[in-house]
């Protein structure tokens, strides 16, 4: 333990400890255990899971992926498996060139005015149209 009463970096972490420094349930944890081959904790007795520094490191990197970048789950599946693919098995670090998002509509289109919807389904083409052009 750390003065502060938190682990130090090189520690393991619980599934409670990681979610609750993410601010997210265990239950998406586990769920990521099933879409990321990469994420493998440590389980002992009664399926405690333990995460090496590696482990929290790359759950921390989906959690940015998936919620502060805007990437889907294929999204980053494909973008950790690129990474792999080169030798290492948790990558660590930003890939130098990442997959584009995919759109992802999270608002009730029958909210939005009909003259702001057509404004913004055109800026929404115009983005697709610009990313599109940019990975040719």
């Amino acid at each position: 333990m750390t003065s502060g009463g938190e682990k130090a970096e090189d520690a393991f972490r619980t599934i409670g400890e990681l979610s609750a420094e993410l601010g997210i349930q265990q239950h998406i944890l586990r769920y990521w255990e099933t879409r990321f081959p990469q994420l493998r904790p440590l389980q002992r007795a009664g399926n405690r899971r333990y995460y090496r520094p590696a482990d929290a490191a790359l759950v921390r990197r989906i959690h940015s992926l998936l919620n502060e970048q805007g990437y889907t789950i294929r999204g980053v599946q494909k973008l950790l498996s690129q990474k792999g693919s080169a030798g290492s098995d948790r990558p660590e670090a930003p890939v130098s060139a990442p997959i584009a998002p995919q759109p992802v509509l999270v608002v009730n289109q029958d909210t939005i005015p009909s003259p702001a919807r057509t404004e913004l389904q055109a800026i929404r083409e115009s983005l697709v149209q610009a990313l599109a052009a940019d990975m040719d």
